[in-house]
């Protein structure tokens, strides 16, 4: 064996016994030795772990950040994506470029530096950002030739605490958070108990799909096969979310609390963090936090957690492909039925929640549900954490009860920056849908909000005064979603593809005839035919764009912002 080869073992020997499911892990190792993947390191690999060589270059073509061709010793990722792209990102990545003779994507001839175009990379408070190997490079600043180099801050608002109580002053060691109370209370209940007191809070998803906590950890408890596992999504990958970020790196035992109490609710052994690669300065709190719980004794006796990361594919943010991920897989979902509770990650029954949810579970137990449910609405209960960015005086992570309005929101942000007019404001992400100033008065619940026809999705509330071009917020939007289509299946794939070039054309002032019945026919169709939310959310805020300003994609535009 040569020494070269010697390495890569060394790095991927843990991961051996894992089999297919220690593929991804062991990309990120041989990766972090060469800087990329070549032929004859996924050989290695492939005779190593025993996964098929065609199968490892699927994995590898399908993941944004594995390279399989060489790339810098240092990287420089630069968020292009919406909420910095209000904030010069382009001319960041231009003036990086110039200043190294580079174009973007490019690395180099000594390979000592790639620069790269990124989508967002959940800093959108601190805008504009990039991602230097593994540190944030935040709050850029070309004119006075400024930033912030390392781990993110953390700016945490809100009329309320509860959730971001240890937030916004770095880490909270074990000994700062306490014990785990939550989970010594739930210990002494019986398990079905735990349950039923977690569906009468009314505890929803709080990753977008807002699906019943307690009926989902009740499909799993009452399924039958074992292991069952426990996993945390933060494969946080929402253009304008922020939310998990702050929560893990400020607050990591909340989250891992809540997964103890989860798998003893249903039953499970084993737990996964699977966590976004564009977030690799959360890992070594991450460790240091599970360590921690291990050593109280409150992880690696019955119930024990892995941390995976992801490595660059927003559709493994969807359930099932997260699975697919975890698995070795490329990150492509599954067709439901049947559903993780039943047919989860390697097949057995399994509980997703994301990083927010988790959070409530321990605050819910100590606390009980009926003084849970004291806060918020009859239909909303609980606390709720909205990533507000863009155009605000004082863009951060607030926590607010539900039932507070998006006038009260922007006002504890200090309304517009820079005493702009408001235009609109993007409701949920990427996936989500414009409001504008008629809406002001909504209150922040589910029923309010989709009773005005929005989606209260990750909880982005990203800001636009009255300067800003819709047109080119909907071509990012367009690009995003056009570049994050997995391919599975045909309307997302080649929807979002041609809703990209109708939006680039628009943006542009080249309008035809007809584009805004085309969009129409491949938003619907999108939304109607595709398999997972990716696509059937693909085209959510070009369609409420086209509702509020017809005029943008019609011949008779003038190229100016709308009002």
């Amino acid at each position: 064996m040569t020494d070269n080869h010697s390495q890569l073992f060394t790095a991927i020997e843990p991961y051996v016994p894992m089999g297919r499911s220690g593929l991804l892990p062991a990309l990120h190792a041989a990766q972090k030795i060469y800087h990329w993947i070549s032929e004859e390191t996924a050989t290695e690999i492939s005779k190593t772990l025993r996964v098929p060589l065609a199968d490892i270059h699927g994995v590898i073509e399908f993941y944004s950040l594995f390279y399989n061709e060489p790339i810098g010793k240092r990287v420089i990722r630069v968020c292009t994506d919406v909420a910095c792209a209000l904030k010069n990102g382009d001319e960041v990545l231009g003036h990086l470029c110039s200043h190294h003779g580079l174009k973007a994507g490019q690395t180099t001839p000594d390979l000592s530096l790639t620069i790269e175009p990124s989508p967002c990379l959940g800093l959108c408070e601190h805008a504009p950002v990039a991602l230097v190997n593994d540190e944030a490079e935040t709050n850029i600043n070309l004119e006075k030739d400024t930033y912030e180099l390392g781990r993110p801050l953390s700016w945490v608002y809100g009329s309320i605490r509860l959730l971001t109580a240890n937030c916004g002053n770095g880490t909270a060691s074990l000994e700062k958070y306490g014990e785990y109370t939550a989970l010594k209370k739930a210990l002494g209940m019986k398990p079905e108990d735990i349950v039923a007191e977690i569906k009468a809070s009314g505890l929803v998803g709080r990753g977008g799909a807002a699906f019943p906590t307690g009926i989902k950890w009740e499909g799993a408890a009452k399924a039958d096969g074992s292991p069952k596992y426990v996993i945390c999504n933060a494969d946080e990958s929402e253009p304008g979310t922020f939310k998990d970020r702050i929560l893990l790196i400020d607050d990591p035992h909340r989250t891992i609390e809540g997964m103890c109490i989860a798998a003893y609710a249903i039953g499970a052994t084993k737990g996964y963090i699977y966590i976004r690669a564009e977030y690799p300065y959360i890992l070594p709190v991450l460790e240091t936090a599970l360590n921690e719980a291990r050593g109280a004794g409150y992880l690696g006796k019955d119930f024990d957690i892995e941390i995976r990361v992801g490595a660059g594919a927003y559709i493994c943010g969807e359930e099932t492909a997260l699975f697919e991920s975890i698995e070795g897989k490329r990150g492509f979902p599954r067709v439901k039925p049947p559903f993780p509770t039943t047919h989860g990650v390697f097949g057995k029954p399994t509980v997703i929640n994301n990083v927010e949810t988790l959070c409530n579970v321990p605050l819910i137990i100590a606390q009980g549900s009926v003084e849970y449910r004291k806060i918020g609405t009859e239909k909303s209960p609980g606390p709720k954490l909205f990533c507000v960015s863009g155009d605000v005086t004082k863009p951060g992570l607030y926590e607010v009860p539900f039932g507070v309005t998006l006038r009260e929101l922007l006002d504890m942000a200090g309304d517009v920056a820079n005493e702009k007019k408001l235009q609109s404001v993007l409701f949920g992400g990427a996936a989500g849908a414009f409001a504008t100033s008629q809406h002001l008065d909504v209150k922040m619940t589910f029923e309010d909000l989709r009773a005005a026809g929005l989606p209260l999705g990750s909880g982005v509330v990203m800001v636009f005064d009255e300067t800003r071009d819709m047109r080119d917020v909907l071509k990012r939007l367009g690009h995003f979603f056009a570049h994050e289509s997995c391919g599975k299946c045909y309307p997302c794939q080649m929807g979002t593809q041609r809703q990209m070039e109708i939006l680039d054309r628009i943006a542009e002032g080249k309008v035809l005839e007809g584009d805004l019945i085309r969009l129409q026919d491949v938003g619907w169709t999108m939304t109607d035919a595709s398999l997972c939310g990716l696509g059937q959310t693909a085209a959510g805020a070009v369609l409420s764009a086209m509702k509020l300003w017809p005029e943008l994609f019609s011949l008779e535009s003038d190229g100016l912002p709308s009002k």
